[in-house]
């Protein structure tokens, strides 16, 4: 599958169960990691679990089986590794503490205008 077609899988997947403040990040002149980021968060613990696998099971309706799955016991931040697409659900303190947008969402702006 495409990244595209696996970014669109991933982000209908959050929105089917409300994710909140859905940020999607084109990282793949900047990593090998992955080509691109979802972050969102979730409500409650409950939720961002809900959201995690959402995403997992639609991938794998989809036959993409994910990477990895991390962070499902705690479910403060979930990530859901589809390979050319990453998913980080968090709760809303847990991405204020850590910021990715932060530290990625400058990296991507300064690119565009480069580019």
């Amino acid at each position: 599958m495409k990244t595209e077609q696996l970014q669109e899988l991933a982000v209908e997947a959050l929105h089917d169960l409300k994710a909140i403040d859905l940020v999607v990040l084109d990282v793949r002149e900047l990593t090998t990691i992955t080509d691109t980021m979802i972050i969102c968060s979730g409500r409650s613990n409950r939720h961002v679990k809900s959201l995690a696998e959402n995403v997992a099971t639609t991938a794998k309706h989809h036959k993409v089986t994910p990477v990895r799955v991390e962070g499902e016991r705690e479910a403060e931040w979930v990530i859901v590794d589809l390979g050319d697409v990453v998913v980080h659900v968090m709760l809303p303190a847990a991405r204020s503490f850590y910021h990715l947008e932060d530290l990625w969402d400058p990296i991507v702006k300064q690119r565009e205008k480069q580019g």
